[in-house]
């Protein structure tokens, strides 16, 4: 019987599963956190429990390396100090690792109270906690809406939800081409409804450009921006806040891929028509493939599943999976990034908030005609290399920088040096 090892227990993760299953392969899947379904489905992990009871199910369980298809597994909490290592040697593998919040830095955005988009709407969906009671909602894409609508059924104030990009340019995704996707429009629908109830303006082509406080964001800055998100002098308002959400899209987590040896593809791993990638044996679905939320993610999940268990994926599951691909081709042109929003910034603005290092640091830095490359500028400036390894401000260093470099390293994940050393790793 073919083994699949499946990484990430998300919607790619989870449908993948259920197919690798169907298809006849022995499933082991593996989270790093306590319960499936990832951001999509937090709070409703029961739902899984019938999928999970047919597979291997390892939660808590931290990929810290990956070699090939070997997988190399640390069991237990995070934060516990007698974790397991584990070797896993699969037929195939599935890397399913998803994607995490892309925020952009304004003056201000490293204060207590300025939250990710995903972080607020994890603490109300997870923990029922609101995020603050005057809130803003701002940035990018359509993950702005369900972040509101999250933080609005835990009792908090939305005051607006801002999207920078002006309304024609949203409305060229959200548009009769969407039609086809009546899932999604009604989705669109629900949310517009639960706004209009509460009373919450959603206005486009306006963004946060800083965050003003002491001990803690107090106020938010807004400005009018233009297409390309250069503010429109004089536009700026100022709006009394305890809490501020702020996303800009997302993007993906392809560490494991890398450390796998994946080709990638503008930040993606690049897959086949079966989610199969450049490694023998290895494949991929969701956001690492492409951001285009958890439709497309569970579409992809069903090919992955089914061909790494040796099976040709059936034309149904190949036609939904691209009829999810095109819907967030629309919605990623719907909601680009404007290049002009270094303009925001100011020098001492911090870029990277592990090493503190500012937009002074990283303009000096990338004008040295003595610096070799992008590896060397964040050597030298340590942008990215802090603790969080460039999640939160690798998208942005690699655009200030005028470019990104993804290198593969060996640990992909943090491991503490007498988990590395201890002989008693057990094959599973």
């Amino acid at each position: 019987m073919t083994h699949v090892v499946i990484v990430g227990a998300g919607p790619a993760g989870l449908a993948a599963a259920e197919h690798a299953l169907a298809a006849g392969a022995e499933v082991t899947v593996l989270d790093q956190a306590d319960a499936p379904g990832g951001q999509y489905h937090r709070g409703a992990s029961q739902r899984f429990d019938a999928l999970l009871s047919r597979c291997a199910w390892w939660p808590e369980a931290t990929v810290w390396a990956v070699e090939g298809k070997r997988v190399h597994v640390l069991r237990g909490p995070a934060d516990g100090t007698d974790r397991r290592r584990h070797t896993l040697e699969p037929d195939a593998l599935i890397l399913a690792t998803g994607a995490h919040d892309r925020v952009l830095p304004f003056p201000g955005w490293q204060l207590p109270g300025v939250f990710t988009a995903g972080a607020a709407q994890a603490l109300a969906k997870g923990e029922r906690v609101a995020a603050g009671r005057r809130v803003l909602v701002a940035g990018a894409g359509p993950f702005l809406l369900p972040v509101a609508e999250s933080l609005l059924d835990v009792g908090a104030g939305v005051l607006a939800v801002l999207e920078a990009n002006p309304a024609r340019t949203v409305l060229s995704g959200w548009s009769w081409r969407a039609a086809g996707h009546a899932g999604k429009m009604n989705e669109l629908v629900r949310y517009a409804a639960k706004l209009a109830r509460h009373r919450v303006p959603y206005r486009t082509g306006r963004a946060v450009v800083e965050a003003r406080g002491d001990d803690r964001v107090r106020e938010a800055v807004t400005a009018r921006v233009r297409s390309d998100w250069s503010v429109v002098p004089g536009t700026e308002r100022t709006h009394e806040v305890d809490a501020l959400c702020v996303g800009h899209g997302f993007v993906p987590q392809p560490e494991l891929a890398v450390a796998a040896g994946c080709v990638l593809d503008g930040g993606f791993v690049r897959v086949g028509d079966d989610q199969r990638t450049s490694v023998e044996g290895v494949f991929a679905a969701g956001e690492l493939t492409g951001i285009g939320g958890a439709a497309a993610a569970a579409a992809e999940g069903a090919v992955a599943g089914w061909a790494a268990a040796g099976r040709t994926p059936g034309r149904a599951l190949l036609q939904q999976r691209d009829h999810t691909r095109a819907f967030a081709r629309l919605l990623a042109a719907a909601h680009p990034i404007g290049a002009a929003w270094p303009g925001w910034l100011r020098d001492d603005t911090v870029v990277c908030r592990c090493e503190e290092t500012s937009y002074r640091d990283l303009k000096s830095a990338v004008a040295d005609p003595a610096a070799p490359g992008p590896h060397a500028l964040k050597l030298g400036t340590r942008a990215g290399l802090g603790p969080c390894q460039g999640r939160m401000c690798g998208a942005a260093v690699a655009d200030l920088c005028g470019g990104a470099e993804r290198h593969h390293r060996p640990i992909a994940q943090p491991i503490r040096l007498g988990e590395l050393a201890d002989p008693k790793e057990t094959p599973a």
